[in-house]
């Protein structure tokens, strides 16, 4: 910094300096050091220095002592210096002055720099700044949208421009109950339980296809136009269906009670997150406030969420919680402390539709609900729901068509999908041969649709006005649809006396073997016939399973139809557990055994007198006869065997 500094003072060289007076070089240094002061502060701001410093008259004087302490008031900015310097303290003074300068120049230049760099990095800040603004301003402008969105946006505004035609079940389904075939009882039911003041939660029990969503559904629009029922023009209905519900248990997700997003792991909204506050999301049981939250397959939905949803049906809202919430928090809007500190409202009438046994359904559930069960379907409904359905799509049918369908199916849905492909059929038939004329519908057609599909008649035994020895039909039930069971015997004489013995298929269950051990006790005793005299096989056509002992009855009598030779009629059906003393005691499911004996052509059906109380009061086209004891049942069956008990 000396040397620098010596470029300003102008230090001669040693032989000048050698011919200058002490004094002159003193001068010089003094005028040398005026001078880099100038440069430095300029010469205004050296004046202006000096005046407030109060050198300024030192500075103009003659006198090097009077300079030398105008230059300690300038350099040191000490304005106290009032002692005049001897001549011999000035190159001391000066040599100090020089270093004070040296100082201050060095720090000059380390604070422009400074200076230049903190002004570089402002200047990059404000750049960014104002390109993060622009950036902004330019996103408010445009919004969320890009060239790659727009893109997919259009293809996607493409497709939903090609639209098809309607699919058959959406012009075939019901729009009022009148157009519900079958299911009258069923919908008088639900109806009475729903369209009053005090609505009820109900659980629908019935075989699929036969209804029960879309009787759920109209049930609710005939409601809304009742006096006195509480459900408003835009109550909603909301259907979920129970099999692909999902949810996870530790309430990350629950789309039919709702969830807590909390705001670090699970994504909560973006402005939310950023302060700390979890977002609740609302379940279906709030979308279905007010209205119906109907559950399809109720019976599969998660044990531990029906428990969950029975809280919710008590107390009528759904309640959040989060770790994460704050109530003292003055950034939570309003509506989320709402949620937290109240609940979500969630009253609403459920309905749940099942194909499981009403046993299969959690008892808990069962006990807050209603049951209503929808009937099976019979081959008249099938054909009724057919001739609707021809009505709807406006062709023609064959007569026969609505019969051959009803063959084939007891679901209204599946009923509907064979019209439908034999629809389609006959409009490539109609194409093929260039015909303008109304579309009609073959029985061919629907032939040939049941032969892509490998359909089977579903009653595959059918009563005949025939009758024969050691066979008759028992009646047996699986869920909520009765068939009809082909028992038949055969009975020889014993290879050696009072040895014979009785076989009996083992697929068809332990209980029903024991019937046919109780079977040939009741035999012996209303005939006195020893069944040791016969070697008897009795066989349930197809290997059907009995699960339980309501095929007694029909055992007892094929095997003594076959030891006597009797011909039985083929016309009639048989159900009920026969006791080793011979009374017929009750056995379930008789309701759904009618039915399935009306679709097998069944004129008459005998059942235990315990099971009256079970048999619909309007039905129509079977004989339904109560039986107390066998020998009941023999004077219509067997009169030879009646006879010959009575004699005994």
């Amino acid at each position: 910094m000396k040397v620098f500094l010596e470029r300003f003072t102008g230090d001669t060289n040693e032989q000048e300096s050698k011919e200058l007076s002490f004094q002159d070089q003193l001068q010089r240094q003094v005028t040398a050091i005026y001078n880099l002061l100038s440069q430095l502060y300029g010469s205004d701001k050296l004046v202006l220095r000096a005046g407030k410093l109060e050198a300024l008259q030192l500075m103009r004087s003659e006198r090097i002592e009077e300079r030398v302490l105008a230059l300690q008031k300038l350099v040191f900015e000490d304005p106290t210096y009032e002692a005049l310097p001897t001549i011999e303290e000035v190159p001391a003074i000066l040599e100090s002055l020089q270093d004070e300068i040296a100082d201050n120049i060095a720090r000059r230049t380390v604070e422009e720099e400074l200076e230049k760099k903190i002004g570089e990095k402002m200047n990059q800040r404000h750049e960014d700044y104002i390109r993060e603004i622009k950036m902004q301003i330019i996103k408010e402008n445009a919004g969320p949208e890009n060239a790659q969105t727009l893109k997919r946006l259009a293809i996607l505004e493409k497709l939903d421009s090609k639209k098809l035609a309607a699919s058959a079940m959406e012009i075939l389904r019901p729009e009022s109950f009148e157009e519900v075939i079958g299911q009258e009882r069923a919908v008088k039911a639900l109806l009475a339980k729903l369209a009053s003041p005090f609505p009820q939660h109900i659980i629908l029990y019935g075989p699929p296809g036969v209804g029960k969503t879309t009787a759920a559904r109209l049930a609710l629009e005939v409601s809304k136009g009742i006096k006195g029922a509480p459900f408003a023009k835009d109550a909603p209905f909301v259907e979920v269906d129970g099999t692909t519900l999902r949810w996870d248990p530790r309430e990350v997700t629950n789309p039919l009670l709702g969830s807590v997003h909390d705001p670090i792991y699970q994504g909560a909204r973006k402005d939310l997150a950023e302060t700390g506050i979890p977002e609740p999301k609302l379940g279906l049981v709030t979308d279905a406030h007010g209205g119906i939250l109907f559950i399809d397959e109720i019976g599969e939905l998660d044990p531990a969420l029906q428990n969950k949803l029975l809280k919710v049906l008590e107390d009528k809202r759904v309640f959040f919680d989060s770790a994460y919430y704050d109530s003292t928090d003055n950034n939570v809007p309003k509506y989320i402390k709402k949620i937290f500190e109240e609940g979500a409202p969630a009253d609403f009438v459920l309905i749940g539709a099942t194909t499981r046994d009403a046993e299969d359904i959690n008892p808990a559930v069962r006990s807050r609900c209603a049951e209503v069960f929808f009937e099976p379907l019979t081959p008249t409904a099938i054909q009724g729901i057919i001739k609707q359905a021809a009505q709807k799509l406006k062709v023609e049918i064959d007569k026969q068509v609505p019969e051959i369908i009803a063959e084939y199916t007891i679901e209204g849905r599946k009923a509907i999908n064979i019209l439908a492909d034999a629809y389609g059929l006959a409009c490539f038939r109609q194409q093929q041969e260039q015909l303008e004329d109304k579309v009609y519908i073959t029985k061919q057609d629907v032939y040939e649709v049941v032969q892509v599909s490998r359909l089977t008649p579903y009653v595959l035994n059918k009563a005949s006005d025939e009758a024969e020895v050691g066979k008759i039909f028992g009646l047996g039930v699986a869920g909520y649809l009765g068939s009809v069971l082909e028992i038949e015997a055969v009975a020889f004489p014993a290879r050696k006396q009072d040895q014979g013995n009785i076989r009996f298929n083992d697929t068809a269950g332990s209980m029903a073997k024991d019937s046919v051990f109780n079977a040939a006790s009741v035999i012996r005793k209303i005939t006195g016939e020893d069944i040791g005299n016969y070697d008897i096989h009795v066989n349930v056509v197809g290997g059907g399973r009995i699960d339980g002992p309501s095929a007694g009855v029909a055992i007892m009598l094929a095997m003594l139809s076959a030891i006597q030779t009797q011909p039985i009629p083929q016309d009639i059906a048989v159900t009920g557990e026969v006791s080793i003393q011979g009374k017929v005691r009750a056995v379930g499911g008789v309701f759904e055994k009618i039915y399935g004996a009306k679709q097998a052509g069944i004129k008459r059906v005998f059942i235990p007198k315990e099971n009256i109380k079970d048999v619909p009061s309007d039905i129509k086209g079977i004989e339904v006869i109560p039986i107390q004891n066998v020998e009941e049942i023999l004077k219509y069956i067997l009169p030879k065997a009646s006879s010959a008990s009575i004699a005994s």
